[in-house]
């Protein structure tokens, strides 16, 4: 979709000049294939993946073409290998100082943690969820701030 409408600064310069959310923003433009039916990248995230597997992980393999989004991986996702991947994934994410500072007595986190705090909190707290992948155990009680999202594309 980028591709198809480039040059822009920002995947969120696709569509309409006036969003609303679920309606008529990049997101919801019908433009992919998938056995027969057209779909947009809401479908997509939220109706498949995110509603059928359940899993937080999967915010690490998502990206949306922006400076603040998760790295893309260099190969498929495999079903052989998937919890591995996405085991990847999170630590890449969450242990990539571009994206996350993570300190033991406070951390400023990406809004994807958020956002989708529900899919983070599902069976522990967001604490918990981040220490199983950073690479420094992060305090119970510490401040946590949510940095502002970097939309701008990530061409470089």
């Amino acid at each position: 979709l980028v591709i198809r409408h480039y040059p822009v600064k920002s995947i969120k310069d696709i569509g309409s000049k006036f969003q609303v959310t679920f309606i008529n923003t990049v997101w919801d433009i019908k433009f992919i294939n998938i056995e027969g039916a057209k779909m947009d990248l809401n479908n997509i995230e939220h109706g498949i993946l995110r509603k059928k597997f359940g899993d937080p992980r999967i915010h690490f393999a998502i990206n949306c073409a922006s400076n603040s989004c998760p790295q893309l991986r260099n190969e498929a996702f495999d079903p052989e290998k998937l919890d591995k991947q996405l085991d990847e994934q999170a630590i890449a994410f969450i242990n990539d100082p571009s994206k996350n500072i993570i300190r033991a007595d406070g951390i400023k986190i990406s809004k994807i943690f958020s956002w989708f705090k529900g899919d983070f909190t599902q069976s522990s707290s967001l604490i918990d969820f981040l220490n199983k992948y950073s690479k420094v155990k992060i305090n119970a009680k510490v401040s946590i701030v949510f940095v502002e999202y970097d939309w701008k594309l990530n061409e470089g």
